[in-house]
């Protein structure tokens, strides 16, 4: 069998599992393009990292390993491939940097960004430490890396608690997500300091919208990221991070389920767990849509969007990473 009929064949068996969130119609420009990248990482040893958010012709069709932001940082750092693509938001990217000093590390879209991220600089963690001399700083991984130079450790919303509460301090200054920050608070004894900062995807979710669709489907189990506000977390049944609403629904198989979170999210499950019926209220991160195919090709095939992080930044963001993940879920 030619090379050419393989990739065929695995084109085909990509489309049978995805087939139900991807219309045919679509599927037809989808099919070259991951053809060829599949090809292309082949040729260059590269690997493709993509977060849970991502669409899925680049979830199942292209990426190596799909997963939430502490995986993506934890597998970053195990592997033996020349490049990484980063198929998330620019956080993610120099996270996977921070893990891979001597690697290269591209970015489909330089503008994917995050609005946590932007709601905080290395300067305002600087002036909050100046405020609370002495208390440890937590920083959210959705930061740049020049606020995790200034910080302990970072964090995800999947063991935010465990970082919080590993640092043995009965205060902690956590950043940038306001409504994560209540959350962990409603889930330990530390005192939280926090910041202003919000989702621009969670916030938009409402406790009424949760409650009209669980009116309309007495039977649906709702499913809530930390980042949306505290009532529509009291209004749900679960509350956790990407990949804890993965194993959720793998090991429950509720026969309804909404996902309050990134709409692309619930796609990618449903290919998993063909037997769950998925309600989507569709809120779309608009940094995470700046990823696509095209442009996935465009900057494996001429490395372009390379991530540089200066030398000093580089060192002290590692060191918060690195802890982040050796204390892991």
């Amino acid at each position: 069998m030619s090379t050419h009929q393989k990739l065929d064949k695995n084109i085909s068996e990509i489309y049978q599992r995805i087939s139900k969130v991807i219309p045919d119609v679509e599927w037809k420009f989808h099919a070259p393009l991951i053809e060829k990248i599949n090809k292309l990482k082949k040729e260059k040893n590269a690997v493709i990292l993509a977060h849970n958010y991502q669409t899925p012709e680049i979830y199942h069709g292209v990426a190596d390993i799909a997963a939430d932001s502490l995986a993506l940082a934890v597998e970053a750092a195990k592997t033996t491939a020349d490049i990484i693509v980063l198929c998330g938001v620019h956080f993610m990217a120099e996270t996977a940097k921070l893990m891979n000093p001597e690697k290269k590390v591209l970015i489909p879209d330089m503008q994917a960004g995050c609005s946590l991220s932007a709601s905080i600089t290395g300067e305002d963690v600087v002036m909050l430490k100046e405020k609370y001399p002495g208390v440890p700083v937590v920083s959210y991984v959705n930061t740049s890396a020049d606020v995790k130079a200034e910080s302990d450790v970072c964090c995800t919303s999947a063991n935010a608690v465990k970082v919080v509460e590993s640092l043995g301090s009965d205060k902690v200054i956590f950043l940038p997500d306001h409504y994560l920050a209540n959350y962990v608070q409603k889930n330990t004894k530390v005192k939280i300091i926090s910041w202003q900062g919000t989702c621009v995807v969670h916030e938009k979710f409402t406790a009424k919208e949760v409650e009209d669709i669980k009116k309309q489907n007495p039977e649906i189990k709702v499913i809530a990221h930390p980042e949306c506000p505290p009532d529509v977390i009291s209004a749900s049944d679960f509350a956790g991070s990407t990949s804890n609403m993965v194993k959720y629904v793998k090991e429950n198989q509720p026969k309804k389920v909404l996902l309050v979170t990134e709409c692309s999210m619930s796609d990618n499950i449903q290919v998993e767990n063909p037997n769950v019926e998925f309600v989507k209220p569709c809120n779309l991160c608009p940094y995470m849509k700046k990823i696509t195919l095209k442009k996935i090709y465009d900057c494996l095939k001429n490395e372009t969007n390379e991530i540089k992080i200066g030398h000093n930044i580089a060192a002290r963001a590692r060191r918060s990473v690195k802890r982040m993940a050796e204390i892991g879920r």
